[in-house]
């Protein structure tokens, strides 16, 4: 990524630790709860064509700070 100069985003938190310079995505441990309640529901016998479909509520970004740096990126400071 740095070798080639080009900013790389994933969605996986460790992609922005080891490197990239930028993680964005969904958070596994909100999507795993979701999962149980789900199956939770289909093993008391829900049909699971009748389930509604959840859009995930809950994001993570992640911004490698010394990447952007290397890129010469920057990156403003939180408003909120």
């Amino acid at each position: 990524m740095l070798k080639s100069r080009l900013p790389a985003v994933a969605e996986q938190r460790n992609f922005a630790a080891n490197g990239g310079l930028l993680a964005h995505g969904t958070r596994p441990s909100a999507s795993a709860r979701r999962t149980a309640v789900y199956v939770d529901k289909i093993l008391k016998g829900a049909k699971p064509g009748d389930l509604p479909i959840e859009l995930p509520t809950e994001f993570h970004i992640v911004v490698n700070l010394k990447a952007a740096q290397e890129l010469g990126i920057a990156v403003p400071q939180s408003g909120g």
